[in-house]
């Protein structure tokens, strides 16, 4: 039996010249479009699961809404394609209507990231053994990645435990999915970790400096910009996280290597091909 948000399919496997009939699946992806008191806002090529979070969530990482408590209404329609959120004050407007692609470097956001943040003031700290524990979290909540792949992985922790999962076609989404499921339980994202499974992009960072995450980990790799925003933003980035090691970007602080020499001059522990192959997608 296949998870919510995977759906049956055979297809045909090559292996050694050997061709054979296999029943599987395929991640499914559908539209939904999120309607603000009464106007469209945006169409999201998501996961379908969890769209409430992901509508809410969205709402909140884009600044549209700063609190739960602003939504005085919200509603999926039967066949779960539309969402519509009523707030307690009218005096929004949607700047245009957009669309919100799953794919790599495809997603649109309402804010603009020259928008200043102040630096996070937390003294959050953890061992980097934490970061090991709750990336085998991450793989024990990828329910669908671990059925079909083509998904991303999510989770909201602390140092001890997971709170939070996601899953979603879009790395962004999950991101949003997280911050919806907080709001849903009033959970205080601030002073907890996000591990994800792909890329750490600036959209992706912009959404863990909205809800006051201050280490973000990942799979894989970090952008430039991503790096440049953590650095101001005085947030861990933490990449390649695999098999006992693990690359760290910026504040090194959160992991206690602030006291660590430095490595000699050339040696980079950079990830090898065969390291990078093995990655999950992350587009």
């Amino acid at each position: 039996m296949l998870p919510p948000g995977a759906l049956p399919y055979t297809y045909w496997t090559v292996l050694d010249g050997t061709t054979t009939l296999t029943d599987g699946g395929v991640i499914e992806e559908s539209l939904l479009s999120l309607y603000l008191n009464g106007q469209e806002l945006a169409t999201l090529m998501c996961s379908p699961i969890d769209q409430e979070a992901l509508a809410l969530g969205f709402l909140y990482n884009e600044g549209v809404i700063q609190s739960r408590d602003e939504v005085r209404h919200l509603h999926a329609n039967v066949a779960r394609t539309v969402i519509d959120v009523f707030l307690t004050h009218a005096d929004f407007e949607p700047r245009r209507r957009m669309v919100l692609t799953s794919g790599c470097g495809g997603g649109i956001t309402l804010q603009n990231l020259t928008e200043t943040y102040p630096a996070l003031e937390t003294d959050f700290t953890c061992a980097p053994q934490v970061i090991f524990d709750r990336m085998r979290d991450l793989q024990g909540a990828a329910h669908l990645y671990n059925s079909v792949r083509g998904v991303h992985t999510a989770i909201l922790a602390d140092p001890d435990r997971l709170l939070l999962s996601a899953e979603d076609v879009g790395r962004h989404n999950t991101i949003d999915k997280l911050a919806g499921k907080a709001l849903q339980s009033g959970l205080d994202t601030r002073q907890h970790i996000i591990l994800t499974s792909g890329r750490i992009s600036s959209e992706m960072l912009n959404k863990a400096r909205r809800m006051g995450v201050p280490l973000v980990a990942s799979r894989t790799a970090p952008t430039s910009l991503a790096v440049q925003l953590a650095r101001a933003w005085n947030i861990c980035v933490v990449g390649y996280v695999r098999r006992g090691r693990m690359q760290v970007y910026t504040q090194p602080e959160r992991l206690g290597l602030e006291a660590m020499a430095p490595l000699p001059q050339g040696r980079h522990n950079a990830p090898s091909l065969r390291e990078i192959e093995d990655e999950q997608d992350d587009a």
